[in-house]
Order: structure tokens, then sequence, then C-alpha cells
């Protein structure tokens, strides 16, 4: 048995979902064992991101600046606009019209994590669910005990996926 047939994602309770004014955010929380440098580095660098993400990005997103992200399963990539890059404790950027924030703050020796990212109303608990994976993988990433990532549609056929989008969708039902 693989290192990713033996992965279950936990219970949905990393994503929450936040209205503000007319658009939707996910808000993902997680908390990392490893200092924010090295946290950064994950959520920055190509290599990194290839590893977990749910996209590639033809450059280091640690930068203020423009770069290319081609989403998993995308037939092109998507410019984006990387407005703020202040290292190690805020990323923000905007890619196809959404805005993504990343705020990392020490804690306990390690990193608390904060994702909002703006979301399409009707594919909230998707995003939830495959961010909240993506997440894990991440974490598997820096304790040295990789997972292949799960993203895209080889994620929507993952039954942890399926559970977590069922359990998110009941959540959300009430606040969507």
């Amino acid at each position: 048995m693989s290192d990713r047939e033996r992965y279950e994602p936990g219970p949905a309770n990393v994503a929450k979902v936040h209205k503000d004014g007319e658009q939707w955010k996910l808000l993902l929380v997680k908390d990392l064992r490893h200092p924010p440098e090295k946290v950064w580095r994950a959520i920055t660098e190509p290599a990194h991101l290839h590893e977990w993400a749910p996209f590639d990005a033809s450059g280091d997103l640690g930068k203020v600046g423009t770069v290319d992200i081609t989403w998993v399963g995308a037939p092109r990539p998507s410019e984006t606009r990387i407005t703020r890059a202040d290292a190690p404790r805020l990323l923000e950027y905007e890619s196809g019209g959404k805005t993504m924030r990343w705020e990392l703050e020490p804690r306990d020796g390690g990193t608390h994590l904060t994702l909002w990212a703006v979301i399409d109303r009707r594919f909230i608990s998707m995003g939830a669910a495959g961010w909240h994976i993506a997440l894990d993988v991440l974490q598997r990433l820096l304790d040295g005990a990789p997972v292949p990532r799960i993203a895209g549609a080889a994620a929507m056929q993952f039954d942890g996926w399926k559970r977590l989008n069922t359990e998110y969708a009941q959540q959300f039902r009430e606040k969507t």
C-alpha cells in the first residue's frame, strides 16, 4: 500500500465560509509544526508548490510581480499578480480575478497558517475539500513524509475528498 493509499484526511474542521459584500471567501486554518520561514518557502517556491499545491507556478511567488499559475487540469496558465510578499508573514496574489491571502504567524515553535481565498459560491464545499487535502499534503511534505499531491479531477475521485465535500456542504448549507 502506497503512502497515498494510506492517507485519510481528518474531519471537516479546517475550513469556514465568509461572505464579504458580494464576494464569498473560504477561510482555512492549519497549525503546522514548522517555522514560518520553512512554510514560506513551501508556499512560494515553484518546486515545493509542485509537490502539494493544486497549481504550478512559473516563478517564485515570494516577490511582488507577475507569474503564471497553471491550476491542475486547466488548459492554460492564468496570469497572476503578486501584490504583497512580506516574507515570512504575508503573501497575497490575484489570479483569474480571485484573490488569495496567506498569513503565517509564529506559534509554539511552528506556524499558524491562515488562507483566505475568494471563491465562486457554487464551488465552496468543493474548494474547501480540495484545500483541506492540499494543506494536509503540505503538512506531510514539511514533516518529511510526503504523499503525491492530490488535486484537480484526480482529487474528486479520491474517497477522502468526496467525504470532505459532503461534510463541508452540510456545514456551509445554512451560510450560503
